[in-house]
């Protein structure tokens, strides 16, 4: 008997879910960013939940919500009800690489359900555009030589981080000398003003500098050229496939959310990617729309945890 009501509970819950999966959404969904308002993540996600909710027919609100890298609009969503309408905005920090820098996450990756991605800023190796460094083969010789090169990151662990130590590692090591900013832009402007030799950056970031001639653009550490920046070849076409990381931004959901509401939100998500009005507010800006399935999101998501862990130990990367 005991085993009979825990079986029609079970179903009845399952009838419930389906039900409510078929009258979502009906009231407005939040977006929680975990960065603060103005940078690529937030620009990405705004730039989708406009787009996102005409596919839905609800609001989507974005809600910035930015502190430890991230983690903070990470755990908000972690605890928030699984009912479809709280989605985290998210980027590697809060679910790839900040939980294999820290033993005292409030959450664990797996609470976030991975929905689908959003887009991409791939990140860009540049040099001060009067450096004697034209290509990636001259950066990879003056790292080898003496004094070596100087190399502006966003803090350990950053994605700026993890390009300087795929570049020792892949490229047949050579004397980097990795500095440290609070910020990516701060690197970025260590380089045009010529205390540094190098950064790498997300695309959106440096492409001003690049086009105002103030950066050279080297080479794209993502798998394939920037739509507005085609003549900028990629680590990959230079021999470097291993050299591969970028900027990217996706939707996860709390664990617990309804597989069908996952799947309407991915749907929605595919849809707004493919039309013109938001490519053409996303492209000009050099980010790449990154439309895929929850399984191709999933099967990227792993991929990263898999080839970014290795160098974490042999960096000793630390949380800061």
């Amino acid at each position: 008997m005991k085993i009979i009501k825990v079986l029609v509970l079970a179903f009845a819950m399952l009838v419930a879910n389906g039900a409510f999966a078929d009258t979502w959404p009906s009231r407005p969904i939040r977006f929680i960013v975990g960065f603060g308002p103005g940078g690529a993540n937030d620009l990405v996600a705004r730039a989708v939940a406009e787009a996102v909710s005409k596919q839905l027919g609800q609001p989507i609100i974005v809600e910035n919500k930015p502190g430890a890298g991230s983690v903070v609009g990470g755990d908000y969503v972690a605890k928030s009800a699984p009912d479809g309408y709280t989605f985290y905005a998210g980027a590697a920090g809060g679910v790839v690489t900040i939980p294999m820098l820290r033993n005292n996450m409030p959450y664990k990756p797996e609470d976030l359900v991975p929905v689908g991605m959003m887009a991409v800023s791939p990140s860009i190796i540049v040099v001060n555009s009067d450096s004697p460094i034209q290509n990636l083969k001259d950066l990879i010789k003056k790292a080898q030589g003496n004094p070596g090169l100087t190399f502006a990151t966003a803090g350990s662990g950053s994605t700026p981080h993890f390009v300087a130590e795929m570049l020792k590692l892949y490229t047949g090591g050579g004397n980097y000398e990795i500095i440290p900013y609070k910020s990516g832009s701060e690197g970025v402007f260590a380089v045009v003003s010529k205390q540094v030799d190098a950064t790498s950056e997300a695309s959106v970031v440096v492409l001003p500098q690049i086009e105002g001639n103030k950066l050279r653009a080297i080479a794209s550490t993502w798998n394939k050229r920037i739509t507005r920046l085609p003549n900028v070849p990629t680590t990959k076409e230079l021999g470097y496939p291993n050299i591969f990381i970028g900027h990217w931004s996706g939707i996860f959901a709390p664990k617990g959310t309804p597989n069908e509401i996952i799947q309407k939100m991915n749907a929605a998500i595919q849809a707004a990617l493919d039309t013109n009005a938001l490519k053409a507010r996303l492209i000009p800006q050099g980010i790449e729309p990154a439309p895929g399935s929850q399984a191709d999101f999933i099967k990227f998501l792993t991929e990263e945890r898999k080839r970014l862990q290795p160098i974490v130990k042999s960096a000793n990367m630390k949380d800061e």
